[in-house]
């Protein structure tokens, strides 16, 4: 084919309308993505950015709000089991799941209700 396709450039996920401040705690504060800031055009329609990395998840406001409950952006992390603890110390509830050989994994979600999948690959 004539073109290649590069990387995944961000994730979108949905948040209710007024949720910035919600949002900001769980991303920012929570899991320690640094907020980025969103073009003046796009800052009237609300929401936050955040990046990590080379990474960045859009969290944009949709109404009527309806959580992603199966679809899910998963995020391979170092060091799974501080991460899962320190989650678990924040009230976020965890869903562990064995069920890929060679990862470790669980999942969580945002305050919205949206999925999130957390994986560590095993190193043999």
């Amino acid at each position: 084919m004539p073109f290649t396709f590069k990387s995944i450039d961000h994730i979108q996920l949905a948040a209710p309308k007024g949720s910035e401040d919600k949002t900001r705690t769980f991303f920012k504060d929570l899991l320690g993505f640094d907020e980025v800031e969103k073009p003046e055009a796009l800052k009237k329609h609300g929401g936050v950015w955040f990046e990590f990395a080379n990474h960045q998840i859009h969290i944009g406001i949709e109404e009527p709000f309806y959580p992603a409950k199966k679809a899910h952006p998963a995020f391979e992390v170092e060091n799974i089991e501080a991460l899962k603890q320190h989650l678990v110390t924040n009230g976020i509830d965890v869903m562990e799941d064995d069920r890929i050989p060679g990862v470790k994994r669980f999942f969580i979600s945002d305050p919205f209700g949206n999925r999130m999948e957390l994986l560590e690959r095993v190193k043999s």
